[in-house]
């Protein structure tokens, strides 16, 4: 039996056997202490009987003269005194004289079961309980027997009812336990869920409030770990961001001069090798750019404390493509109703720039890119191409990674950059090959944080 990994559950467990022993131990040893009280009221009581038949059985057995009768020998069995109720059988007696005939004895006492007299004091046959004594200056002797059934059965009741309301307090006392050890558990529960919320997108430090001294060192310690963290990711994130923005400007200046070149030369291979440096140089800016939106991603606060309408964000972000000569291709689809939502505006146009470009990019250049807003919130991006295997289509979130269809295009983090976004903002994101009800075709569906009317 494998021991349950819950420290709650444990402790209960432990706590709940050691009261549940300990409270066995007690009724035990009060069960055995009250056993030998209960002989001996019992051994008190058959005593007095017998000293307060004793006197009653000599009178009765004197003669009116005032001579004690003697038994005879036709009388073996003496004087039988009836029982007055039924109920009346908790002792048997026999009173006999110094020869050993039998004086009186009660109605069922059985002479056979009661041993000639050897001294005062107590015995005990397989089935009694007797006491005997003696009357000295009449020469008579009375043992008194009491039933060892009586006792047992007297004991099996007192130990009944000792035990009847252990069955009540022991479950009791176990979920007493439990729900008490439940609630001092409660901040190591809290510090369970909000540890397990941490994460690469989540490193503020743990609240130790409430807690267990033993627990506050080491929440002090995770939360040193949290911020080392932190400054590694914001160390990495910046140098992303600073490399790209500094890239802007040279990498700009090298595409005019490559151009300059290629408007003034006259050597045809010249002005070709000027061409292959301007695409190289522009392939490295779109680079630099996709850089800082994914450090923008990953760093910036995705979520505001208003709510926006992202109709506009999505006309503007399509307005965009057209200027840049993919508009043709596009179909756009928006509620007439405002779509809110507390989502960044720029994050927001971020991610369907980056949607709109890989559709238009990796799409059939002959086919439009369907591009549709739904009042719930919930925005798709739908372009056609072939099927792209499941294989495939898990690895296409990952950073720098190409479809097999983009060629030397792209720069692998088009879809890396909308998946931080929808992570860390808390939106749905899910993609699909094919289109559902197509064979065909590539959907992107994001659903976004939504903020209603109030």
């Amino acid at each position: 039996m494998t021991r349950p990994s819950s420290l709650q559950l444990r402790l209960a467990l432990a706590v709940g056997l050691a009261v549940t022993v300990l409270w066995l131990a007690a009724a035990a040893l009060t069960a055995e202490k009250l056993g030998r009280e209960m002989d001996t009221v019992f051994d008190t009581a058959l005593r007095d009987a017998a000293r307060r038949l004793l006197p009653l059985a000599i009178h009765g057995g004197r003669d009116r003269s005032g001579h004690q009768r003697d038994g005879g020998h036709d009388n073996d069995h003496g004087e039988r005194v009836a029982r007055l109720h039924e109920e009346d059988d908790l002792y048997t007696y026999v009173v006999r004289d110094g020869r050993g005939r039998v004086l009186l004895a009660s109605e069922d006492a059985e002479q056979a079961s009661f041993p000639p007299f050897a001294g005062v004091g107590f015995r005990q046959t397989d089935s009694q309980r007797l006491y005997y004594d003696r009357a000295s200056r009449e020469n008579v002797t009375i043992a008194v027997a009491e039933p060892l059934a009586r006792r047992r059965a007297i004991s099996r009741a007192m130990m009944l009812n000792l035990a009847l309301p252990l069955l009540v307090v022991i479950p009791l006392s176990l979920g007493a336990i439990f729900l008490t050890v439940r609630s001092l558990l409660g901040p190591v529960r809290r510090l369970r869920g909000d540890l397990g919320q941490r994460g690469a997108r989540n490193l503020d430090p743990l609240d130790d409030g409430g807690l267990p001294s033993e627990l506050r060192p080491i929440v002090g310690g995770i939360n040193g770990l949290l911020g080392r963290l932190g400054a590694a990711f914001e160390a990495e994130r910046s140098f992303a961001a600073n490399a790209a923005h500094e890239l802007r400007t040279p990498v700009a200046g090298a595409i005019a001069q490559a151009q300059r070149l290629r408007a003034e030369t006259d050597d045809a291979r010249a002005a070709a090798r000027a061409t292959e440096i301007e695409t190289t140089l522009k392939r490295l800016a779109g680079l630099s750019e996709k850089l800082m939106q994914l450090a923008r991603a990953e760093g910036a606060r995705l979520r505001g404390p208003e709510a926006t309408d992202m109709r506009p964000i999505l006309t503007l972000v399509a307005s965009d493509m057209d200027r840049l000569g993919g508009g043709d291709r596009l179909s756009l689809a928006l509620p007439e109703a405002p779509v809110l939502s507390d989502l960044d505006p720029d994050a927001f146009g971020i991610l369907c720039r980056n949607l709109v470009e890989n559709a238009l990019k990796h799409g059939d250049p002959a086919a439009p890119v369907e591009v549709a807003l739904s009042p719930d919130g919930l925005l798709t991006v739908t372009n056609a191409c072939a099927a792209i295997p499941p294989e495939d289509l898990e690895r296409l979130t990952a950073r720098f990674v190409r479809s097999q269809s983009a060629g030397s295009e792209g720069t692998g983090l088009g879809l890396a950059i909308v998946r931080t976004i929808a992570e860390r903002a808390g939106g749905d994101l899910e993609i699909r090959s094919p289109v559902p009800g197509r064979p065909v075709g590539f959907q992107v569906a994001f659903a976004f944080p939504r903020a209603t009317d109030k």
